[in-house]
Parts: structure tokens; sequence; C-alpha cells
């Protein structure tokens, strides 16, 4: 079994959560590997090429694969399980289900036309400590991608917190309550889930370990 961590949007793997759990697996022996999503290159960043890239990280066809996925990386994940046998189970942290539904409204009605008309809007990321542009082709290739499609019956994991002010649990709620092969964790945290950390990689090591 390969075991694949996909941080979050405008994250890295060097995130506090990635480099917990890529701890507590080497624990137990087991690599756990942390992939970079950002390329070098956040302005043109797309949930196609997350996937993409995450398809040229896959072992030889005849491994099966765990992938955990944090918010937009969930999501990332989630989209990977759908389209490749090969990917066996989820366990996806506060994963940004309709992410476009929640992000889009707070940012205004003019914000989001002054996207699209130049292109660029700045945002902040997280891994690198400032703000970079990040292109409007984001919004458009998400667009495409709808999450009622996700159907594929494989065994699931949803860790979120009830307090997440940036995917709301109702997402990850609604999602589980329409497919029987997910379980769903609800916990006293927020979408960073860093008070919970413990709880996570417990859970994680009764579902997939």
């Amino acid at each position: 079994m390969e075991y694949i961590y996909l941080h979050g949007f405008a994250s890295s793997p060097q995130s506090h959560k990635a480099q917990y759990l890529r701890d507590r697996f080497a624990t137990i022996g087991i690599n756990l590997n942390l992939l970079d999503l950002n390329q070098g290159d956040l302005s043109h960043l797309t949930l196609t090429r997350q996937i993409q890239q995450v398809v040229t990280a896959f072992p030889t066809s005849h491994t099966p694969i765990t992938i955990i996925g944090s918010s937009f990386g969930g999501l990332t994940a989630a989209w990977l399980g759908e389209t490749y046998p090969q990917v066996q189970r989820l366990i996806l942290l506060a994963p940004a289900f309709n992410f476009l539904a929640h992000w889009l409204p707070k940012l205004g009605k003019a914000q989001r036309q002054q996207w699209q008309q130049s292109g660029y809007l700045s945002t902040y990321h997280y891994g690198k400590g400032r703000m970079l542009p990040l292109h409007y082709q984001f919004v458009v290739d998400l667009s495409k991608y709808d999450d009622s499609h996700l159907k594929r019956a494989l065994p699931t994991l949803i860790i979120h917190g009830v307090n997440d002010d940036v995917i709301p649990i109702a997402a990850s709620r609604n999602y589980a309550s329409q497919r029987p092969w997910v379980k769903l964790i609800e916990l006293e945290s927020d979408h960073s889930l860093t008070n919970v950390e413990e709880k996570i990689w417990q859970s994680i090591q009764t579902f997939a370990l």
C-alpha cells in the first residue's frame, strides 16, 4: 500500500498537519509521500493540474494507494478516487466540497468581476507567507467539476471540524448522507484541525492501518 498526502489550497508539504502525519507514519515504519502541489507556480493552479500531477506520482499499477487529502487536497483526492481504480481508500480532512460556492461569495461581486476582467486575484499563500496572484482559470477549470458526480463506492473517512468557517461542516454532512460508504467524524475544531491532530491520527490508524 502506498500512502500519499495532498495539502490544501495555498498551503504546502511543510504545513504543521502534513509534517505531523508524516512523523506519525514514520513511527510505524510507513512512508507518507508529501506532494508539493504548488509546483512553484500558484498563479496557474487548477484542480485539473493537481490531479494530473498526483497521477504522475502514483507507483506501479499493481500497488494500491491510500490518499489523505486536506481541504482542496481532499477535493483533489475525491476526484482521483473516482477516476483511478488504483486508489483504494480516501481520508479527507475538511474536504473542499462545493469550494466555489463557499469561496466566491466571500469575495463579493465587485472583486469577482475585477478578477475575471484583470485575470488575476491577489491571494494569501500560507506556505509562502505572502500574497501571490491566482489566475481566473482556477475558477473556470473548477466549475467543470460537479461533486454530485463523485459516485464510486470506495472506503472513505471524512474528518471535519464543526466550527469550520471556510468549508462548513454541512458540506461533508451532505456528501456523506448520500454515500453509505463514507464515514464522517465530526470534531470540535475549525478548518485547520490543528487542535485535534492526535484524534486524526487515531482515526487514521483505526481506518487504514
